[in-house]
């Protein structure tokens, strides 16, 4: 049985792994973590996630016998989140996004002490069809007429970060094949016509929309469209939660969910 903790406890996705946690009897929630001053902490994590008293209040520090932790937090709380797995020498699943440059280069350096699963979507549906674009992507890098890409995704209305970085990891795929060096967020006014080494990204805030992402192959006379969505948080939460088992105990590095999965 692993042992693991979750950053960001109390937030939309913690609650949710906190729920789906105490549900998989191969994995024990040891930990619900939220940052120093944050006004749950002291709360029983499961009055919090919806479950009733489930005897584990939220806290600021890892415990001790943590084997993996997942952060689903902010830039800021990854941060926290890393020094402390540092401290302790436990894997890190880490789905927070929106990470500045820095921020991620201390990733990386991290990386080289712990074993980090690092993705910006934890979505089984989410990683089969990154490889899909990737598959496609190689198919049409040559193609006589051309391959336009575009990338529409659409959020709930309290997201911070535009666009998405799923969406933005779709786009370093096809770029990686396709060699578009230029990357465009957005069209208004009269910008010309549309180049072919670009990538287009569109984001839409709209309600609860837990997640969706369309990726546009568009080709003189026939279009290629890959779309996945979500019905609720609960399949971030899953693949999440399936990472921190697969993470614990492993060497250190960093992996992606193509790992975890096996894909």
């Amino acid at each position: 049985m692993t042992k693991v903790s979750i950053h960001g406890a109390a937030g939309r996705m913690g609650t949710r792994l906190v729920a789906l946690g105490m549900a998989d009897k191969s994995l024990e929630i040891v930990g619900a973590i939220e940052q120093p001053g944050h006004p749950r902490i002291g709360v029983d994590a499961g009055v919090v996630a919806g479950l009733g008293e489930i005897g584990l209040a939220i806290s600021s520090e890892i415990p001790t016998n943590t084997q993996s932790l997942i952060d689903f937090s902010t830039p800021t709380g990854a941060q926290a989140a890393i020094r402390q797995c540092l401290g302790q020498e436990i894997g890190l699943v880490l789905a927070t996004t929106g990470l500045s440059d820095e921020q991620k280069a201390s990733v990386r350096a991290a990386a080289k002490t712990i074993p980090i699963v690092w993705a910006p979507n934890m979505s089984l549906a989410v990683n089969l069809t990154m490889k899909l674009t990737e598959i496609a992507a190689n198919a049409l890098k040559d193609h006589a007429t051309g391959a336009d890409v575009e990338i529409i995704e659409r959020h709930h209305r309290f997201k911070e970060d535009s666009p998405s970085g799923t969406a933005l990891k779709f786009g370093e795929i096809v770029a990686k094949s396709m060699g578009q060096e230029k990357h465009v967020h957005g069209r208004e006014g009269f910008c010309g016509a549309r180049t072919h080494g670009e990538i287009g990204y569109h984001a839409v805030r709209v309600g609860d929309n837990p997640g969706e992402h369309t990726i546009i192959f568009g080709l003189l006379g026939e279009t290629i469209e890959l779309r996945v969505s979500a019905t609720s948080r609960d399949c971030y939460a899953a693949g999440a939660l399936q990472a921190a088992k697969w993470v614990a105990g492993k060497s250190p590095g960093i992996y992606n969910m193509y790992d975890v999965l096996g894909i």
